[in-house]
């Protein structure tokens, strides 16, 4: 650890505070480390409890249930009834055959998920606490990185978890979390020279999710190490094994590829990333000060970046740098090839840790302004950031309708039924809003195809959901609101959320 004596960040740690009679002193970076962790609990703690039910988690739930496609009911039955089928229990074997022919991910994320589940229980903020586990590893491994690369810790643990695009996929039960803290453990274990156990790490990560392969393939190019891959071959076998048959499952997920539509989302989601959806609360001249604002800081970061010139720097740095800027180039390549957008707030999480990674790197040393703006502008991004995560924990806007959905059905409900579309495959909105809603509310659900007028003829008041999440719950929301036109049903309340009908006889 001789650097330290030639880095003014870390200096402090040269001279801890002096040792109490009974307990030794704890360095300041240890303590400066615990100090982001204990906050990162409460973050990522309270955006798993508070946050709303998603479209996507729902497959994580059905399918570590046994039932990753489940047939519903065609009459009326209680929303509790959703609850009590992600309640089971799939068998590994189970959960590889669901992926290979229903979905489009890999298998180590959802096992261990299921195993999880198993032993502390089939609810929602359950399985996302496997996630913010792995969100808490993730910081560490940051802090590790850091020390590794003669960066104080605390400050890119801090950039971090200030991230929206970390804390968000740290508290939903996806495959992001862990995908995340194996890329970042694989890369930490490079820099300390032990390729094979990186390589194990890196086959992992792309094993709980195919778009950690960005990162991996980046970081191990930017080493020249070729033992990594043979380590990481019997995860990508696997990863061949399902990718062969799930190539044709969710075909027209994404718009058409073009470069220039492509450029801009990927900018826009690559600030939101770190930023969070800060316009989303102004409307007006404010929203568009606001966008203005926060795209000047970005560019300001990444100048400030590109003046340190970290392809110059240490090979530690050189992987750092490859690693941050392997997720958006490799989401474009993937776009052009396919003819395909696939660019994702959530898919960009993997390059966060290294960015936050670089701006710390980058302000160890004024550039080109002095320390004291870098400490403002630092001070400035940890604010803004701060506001994107209180957001994300809090803020209606950031959320999927789900919550909000339900919460204004069973207001208005009364003695009628709620009108939910059933959506492409019966999974993501009809999971996210029956465990939203209160569990004896009446549900029917509805396909595009449905008769709908002699399916809700017998009721005199009906609650439409409006949740259109995907192609088959528009076309439905349509032909309801078709089918309610008619002379015997008027409209007695409408919102962002809901419609309320209510019979009015005259059709008899």
């Amino acid at each position: 650890m001789a650097w330290k004596s030639l880095d003014p960040v870390n200096a402090v740690a040269l001279h801890p505070e002096p040792a109490s009679r009974h307990l030794p002193a704890v360095p300041m970076p240890a303590r400066g480390m615990l100090a982001v962790l204990i906050l990162a609990a409460a973050v990522l703690g309270a955006a798993a409890w508070l946050r709303g039910a998603e479209y996507d988690e729902q497959y994580t739930l059905f399918l570590t249930a046994g039932v990753a496609r489940p047939s519903w009911p065609v009459t009326v039955f209680p929303a509790g009834f959703v609850a009590a089928m992600q309640s089971g229990h799939a068998s590994l074997a189970g959960i590889s055959r669901d992926l290979r022919t229903t979905d489009v991910h890999p298998p180590l994320y959802f096992w261990a998920v299921s195993l999880w589940r198993e032993f502390m229980g089939p609810s929602l903020f359950v399985a996302r606490t496997l996630s913010a586990l792995c969100g808490l590893a993730s910081l560490g491994l940051v802090g590790a990185i850091a020390k590794r690369c003669a960066i104080a810790p605390a400050l890119p643990m801090l950039l971090t978890l200030g991230c929206y695009g970390f804390v968000y996929t740290n508290a939903i039960a996806r495959g992001f979390a862990p995908a995340q803290m194996l890329t970042l453990g694989g890369v930490l274990l490079l820099l300390e020279r032990r390729p094979l156990l990186a390589g194990g790490l890196f086959g992992a990560a792309c094993c709980c999710n195919y778009l950690a392969i960005f990162v991996v393939i980046a970081a191990v190019a930017a080493t020249g190490a070729v033992l990594p891959v043979l380590s990481a071959i019997p995860f990508l076998a696997v990863d061949a094994w399902f990718l062969v048959a799930q190539h044709a499952t969710r075909q027209g997920q994404f718009p058409a590829f073009s470069i220039w539509q492509s450029l801009l989302r990927l900018g826009r989601y690559q600030i939101a990333a770190a930023f969070g959806g800060l316009p989303l609360y102004v409307d007006g001249g404010a929203r568009i000060l606001v966008t203005a604002s926060i795209g000047l800081l970005a560019v300001a970061l990444a100048a400030h970046i590109a003046l340190a010139r970290p392809w110059r720097a240490g090979s530690a740095i050189r992987v750092l740098l490859a690693a941050a800027m392997a997720p958006p180039i490799g989401l474009m390549l993937l776009g052009a090839a396919f003819d395909n957008t696939p660019i994702e707030l959530r898919y960009l999480c993997f390059g966060l840790p290294f960015i936050a990674l670089l701006v710390a790197w980058a302000c160890r040393r004024p550039f080109l302004w002095p320390v004291r703006r870098v400490t403002v502008g630092l001070a400035l991004v940890l604010a803004l950031q701060s506001a994107g995560i209180a957001g994300l924990v809090l803020a209606p806007r950031t959320m999927q309708p789900a919550r909000v959905t339900a919460a204004e059905a069973a207001r208005r409900v009364g003695n009628g039924i709620v009108l939910l579309p059933r959506g492409n495959d019966g999974v993501g909105i009809v999971g996210a809003f029956g465990i939203e809603a209160p569990p004896s509310m009446p549900v029917l659900l509805l396909d595009p195809a449905d008769p709908i007028a002699a399916r809700v003829s017998a009721f005199r008041r009906v609650v439409i959901a409006l949740m259109a999440q995907d192609r088959d719950s528009t076309e439905a929301l349509a032909g309801v609101r078709a089918a309610l036109a008619a002379p015997d049903w008027r409209r007695v309340a409408f919102g962002s959320s809901v419609e309320v009908y209510e019979r009015t006889d005259r059709g008899e």
